[in-house]
């Protein structure tokens, strides 16, 4: 019943025997998200996701990619292509992809772009190589024949067979995603899948081995979101794209206007009289006394989680083993937990940096030799924790990307200390 209603919302005028055409296990198309979809009229166009394909597991049941909410957001109506994995194959599966892009562009659709996440990845470019309906496609990882460790004997079908279907791929415009640590990647596919696309004259992007994200699933994160949403935005929304489109991400090198902090750490004056004060001769900003926080941060790192929440640490002061530091995380990818910050008192215990407090949640961080801080993270609970690595930033340029976004300073960011940020 529910995907029932849900189909309904969606509006679409898709005829009825295209939902039960085929085998009885097929499931179709369904809204990717509750929200009621824009409409062929006013869509800027529509977006198939397909999921990959698992031994033990209904992929079907897998969550939405973060990343497509951008386009979501931007105007695009989003679509699942749902399958049960007994009768999914390539051959199939393609071809009711085929059918179902044709109806779209049938009910005005004015464009049609195949999204993929593995199994899923390689329906979509074989979808690309059959019919010249399919405007783009966004593959991530795309593997259709086994991971090293399981299928040895295939695995390296997921290169060979995939150069192939760029090759014949009529007039869609391809971006394809690599990551670093896929056990169903060959490697040496990005370099190679680039050359052939540029031989096309198609519009393309390939994102190789990106810093940050590994493994087969690194697209479902909302650090994927963070990096690679708007840019993958743009790739859609180019119709006219004949060429490369470089995918250089700036989100995550330095803090983002989403990130709140105490007003006095951005207040240009305050930078000013805290480079008045002499930082440690290590650099780690914890070697001098003071008596009293400056409210100006000595030392500054900057990092984010996997999760794709900013992180912030700055050390205020320091008293002996005795550290007065602020804590800041940006907002979730989903807005459901704002941005926010809060002072925390914390010691040094063998070269480690530990902020420990009743009711609160335990950050620990460690110097490493590049400069930066190994952190890790613990609920107050003890149940769930994080880790990341937080690079060593300039406090000053905190004041300069205040003076340059005039971000507004919220309540709860003025009096800090009142929210969880940690949630």
């Amino acid at each position: 019943m529910k995907r029932l209603q849900a189909k309904n919302l969606f509006g679409l005028a898709l005829a009825a025997g295209l939902f039960i055409a085929g085998p009885v296990f097929a499931l179709g198309l369904d809204p990717a998200f509750p929200e009621p979809a824009f409409g062929p009229a006013k869509a800027k166009g529509v977006v198939v996701w397909s999921h990959g394909r698992s031994i033990n597991a209904e992929d079907s049941q897998s969550p939405t990619p973060a990343y497509l909410s951008v386009l979501r957001e931007d105007g695009w109506d989003v679509m699942r292509f749902d399958r049960l994995s007994k009768g999914d194959t390539l051959t199939d599966s393609t071809k009711r992809l085929i059918e179902y892009t044709g109806q779209l562009k049938r009910n005005g659709y004015k464009q049609v772009v195949l999204a993929g996440q593995s199994f899923g990845a390689f329906l979509s470019l074989m979808a690309a190589d059959s019919s010249s309906e399919v405007d783009a496609v966004v593959a991530t990882a795309p593997a259709a024949y086994g991971s090293f460790d399981d299928f040895y004997d295939s695995w390296r079908l997921n290169a060979t067979k995939l150069y192939p279907l760029l090759e014949q791929v009529k007039r869609a415009r391809i971006m394809m995603f690599y990551f670093h640590g896929d056990d169903f990647d060959p490697g040496g596919r990005g370099e190679r899948s680039k050359a052939i696309l540029a031989s096309k004259g198609v519009g393309y992007s390939i994102v190789d081995q990106p810093a940050f994200l590994t493994g087969h699933w690194a697209s479902s994160s909302g650090l994927f979101l963070r990096r690679y949403g708007n840019c993958i935005r743009d790739f859609a929304n180019n119709a006219k794209l004949s060429s490369e489109l470089p995918c250089a991400p700036r989100w995550g090198t330095m803090p983002s206007a989403d990130l709140k902090l105490p007003p006095e750490m951005t207040d240009p004056q305050a930078m000013r009289t805290a480079a008045a004060t002499p930082s440690a001769p290590n650099g780690s900003g914890v070697g001098g006394d003071t008596a009293k926080p400056t409210h100006s941060f000595r030392d500054t790192w900057y990092g984010f989680y996997p999760n794709g929440r900013e992180i912030l640490f700055g050390v205020e002061s320091a008293r002996g083993n005795d550290l007065n530091a602020v804590y800041a995380i940006g907002p979730s990818i989903d807005n459901k937990h704002p941005a926010a910050w809060t002072r925390r008192k914390g010691h040094i215990d063998d070269e480690t940096f530990v902020f420990e407090e009743p009711g609160k949640s335990t950050i620990r961080l460690r110097p490493r030799q590049d400069g930066g801080l190994g952190v890790t993270w613990m609920a107050a609970d003890g149940k769930t924790s994080m880790t990341a690595h937080l690079k060593p930033i300039d406090p000053h340029s905190l004041a300069r990307r205040a003076a340059a976004t005039s971000a507004p300073i919220t309540a709860a960011a003025t009096h800090g200390d009142g929210d969880q940020p940690e949630d």
